[in-house]
């Protein structure tokens, strides 16, 4: 039975290992800029506090035109929608 408590936790403690290296097409470039894990620089905003949603929407209103033309605007035309909810899955997932 400890050997299997033991094994669990090996196991949850290499999640996050795994995770980082089955990460969508384009989704590790989104930390350059953004820190997921922290605060961004500048005037880039961070995605560490937003939700799979809230960067899908972000993401697709991008798409769209929407807001101030950024270089994000022309990033997220470079994905489908369902890519696109791939890595925002992703960033969330990674925290």
């Amino acid at each position: 039975m400890r050997r299997l408590a033991i094994l669990a936790c090996v196991m949850v403690a290499a999640t996050p290992i795994v995770h980082a290296a089955e990460a969508p097409p384009g989704a590790s470039a989104c930390s350059g800029c953004h820190a997921p894990r922290g605060g961004a620089s500048g005037g880039i905003p961070p995605i560490a506090a937003k939700s799979a949603d809230e960067i899908t929407a972000t993401m697709l209103a991008y798409q769209a035109g929407e807001g101030e033309p950024t270089v994000m605007n022309r990033i997220a035309k470079g994905f489908t929608e369902p890519e696109i909810r791939a890595i925002a899955a992703w960033l969330v997932a990674g925290r």
